[in-house]
């Protein structure tokens, strides 16, 4: 007696689909909580060859030369750095205006590490081609 092959069951194909949806879900949600959003006023300085990200904790200099560190306005750039720790102090990224005069940000950058920042990073958008 010869016997019958049972018939495979069929896998379901949306299973798949919604364990990678339910993961991009995830991911985003993860993402959008890193990092916060920048002041709608600012525009930023754009390159065409920078790799990285933007940090979620950088100092915002405006056009007119204002100071902002998570929101908040700095009197100056000695009493930003007095607030920090000394590891905050290692590196200090910068997100200066498109429209801040080039003399205002190398004279804050000097500011900065006479004031005891090791190192200042710029933050500038990258350009899309």
């Amino acid at each position: 007696m010869r016997r019958l092959a049972k018939p495979k069951s069929q896998r379901e194909p949306t299973i798949a689909l919604i364990n990678i949806v339910f993961l991009m879900l995830v991911f985003f949600m993860v993402a959008g909580t890193l990092t916060r959003a920048m002041d709608p006023a600012l525009t930023l300085v754009e390159t065409r060859t920078l790799e990285g990200n933007a940090p979620p904790d950088a100092l915002v200099v405006y056009p007119d030369g204002r100071i902002a560190f998570e929101g908040v306005a700095q009197s100056d750039t000695a009493t930003f750095v007095a607030g920090l720790s000394e590891v905050d102090r290692e590196v200090v990224r910068v997100v200066p205006d498109r429209a801040l005069p080039a003399a205002t940000l190398v004279a804050l950058t000097r500011d900065l590490r006479a004031a005891g920042v090791l190192r200042v990073m710029l933050v500038t958008q990258r350009a899309l081609q």
